[in-house]
């Protein structure tokens, strides 16, 4: 039987769950903090807190971003959250030099392995050309006919 606290503090959870508001364009900050504590829930949890931001860009003459990479590192896996190439700059092996670097830093923070996901109308055949081996896929999405496929490389360290 619940003790008189523990209802109390069930009542005040449902009525913070009626404040629940949907937010089209969150802050990045707000994001951040979900995302900050969730990382902590999962360090306490595994006992592995070596996580760390990973970023890569290539800047034009004015400082512009005209190509980059970000994701994380986390317990002995790299993970390649987006990479993004413009248009004019694609077929030129900026996005290999881009993923060479980020499994190179990997590496270097002690991770064996790297982790992606793409969708099947974007880039599964460059992944697989750089040793990604598909370990997962979800049909349906975003179209009937397209699919996320996820990659992994292991890592020579």
């Amino acid at each position: 039987m619940p003790t008189r606290s523990t209802r109390g503090s069930n009542e005040a959870a449902l009525r913070m769950a009626e404040e629940i508001r949907i937010e089209d364009e969150p802050g990045r900050g707000d994001v951040a903090v979900l995302d900050d504590r969730l990382y902590e829930f999962n360090a306490a949890a595994t006992g592995v807190d070596d996580g760390r931001s990973l970023a890569i860009f290539v800047r034009d003459d004015e400082g512009t971003i005209v190509a980059g990479l970000h994701g994380w590192t986390w317990g002995g896996t790299g993970f390649v959250q987006a990479i993004w190439v413009h248009s004019t700059l694609r077929g030129h092996g900026l996005g290999s030099r881009l993923i060479a670097a980020a499994e190179a830093e990997a590496v270097r923070r002690g991770c064996h392995q790297m982790h992606l996901d793409t969708h099947s109308y974007q880039a599964p055949a460059f992944y697989r050309r750089l040793g990604y081996e598909a370990i997962g896929e979800l049909p349906g999405w975003p179209g009937d006919k397209d699919v996320r496929i996820f990659f992994r490389k292991r890592l020579a360290g």
